[in-house]
């Protein structure tokens, strides 16, 4: 795997600790702890000091002398934590919420697939499989979207994200994101509210797509 460049907020991270994240960003955020030794050790060190984050609480800052003293009384075993086992390229927690069976994926179109984990009022959590060198549909976002590739790699606005890297896509960003030729991208992407798609054809399929 290369280096994974695009990690989780800390705010998310912190969140994510304390338990206090939706369910359909906290399974996001769980797999690419699993992928990710950087964002699995800082977490880590959150949860050894309590990583309480409560709504609405003024978190300060963890300095550098204390993430030095919790990491020293951490065993490297604890903090350098073996990737949980998969299945191909799902992680754990994907094959988690799969219930160890294959995704049930549902055509969108131009060969771009998707199966849905969870769909609630609250937000939805979904694995994307686009086909290398095909393009997502202009779209930008109500709230938080976040995207973790698990598979191949692909472009936006932003930057490239490949393996283990993680988007983060607010209400300010309107992006098209295209997956690069090879092989077909896989995405596992969670959303607070349904996207809000630029050009017409998408909108009047998206109650049916529930995306």
């Amino acid at each position: 795997m290369t280096a994974i460049k695009h990690h989780i907020s800390e705010p998310l991270l912190m969140a994510y600790a304390a338990g206090s994240l939706e369910h359909h960003y906290a399974l996001v955020v769980a797999a690419h702890v699993s992928m990710c030794d950087e964002c699995r050790a800082q977490l880590a060190v959150y949860e050894s000091v309590g990583g309480a984050v409560m709504d609405g609480t003024n978190v300060a800052p963890i300095s550098v002398d204390l993430k030095d003293s919790v990491f020293a009384r951490l065993e490297a075993p604890q903090v350098e934590k073996k990737r949980q086992r998969g299945f191909g390229v799902f992680p754990a927690p994907v094959m988690e919420a799969l219930k160890g069976k294959p995704p049930r994926w549902k055509s969108l179109g131009f060969g771009v697939r998707q199966s849905i984990l969870s769909d609630t009022k609250e937000g939805s959590v979904r694995l994307l499989y686009i086909p290398g060198g095909q393009e997502v549909p202009d779209h930008s976002h109500e709230g938080i979207e976040l995207t973790l590739v698990l598979q191949g790699a692909f472009r936006d606005e932003t930057g490239r994200f490949g393996v283990g890297d993680l988007e983060i896509a607010d209400d300010d960003l309107e992006h098209a994101p295209i997956a690069e030729e090879g092989a077909a991208c896989i995405c596992l992407a969670a959303t607070g509210a349904p996207l809000r798609f630029k050009s017409w054809m998408p909108r009047l399929f998206q109650p049916i797509f529930r995306i």
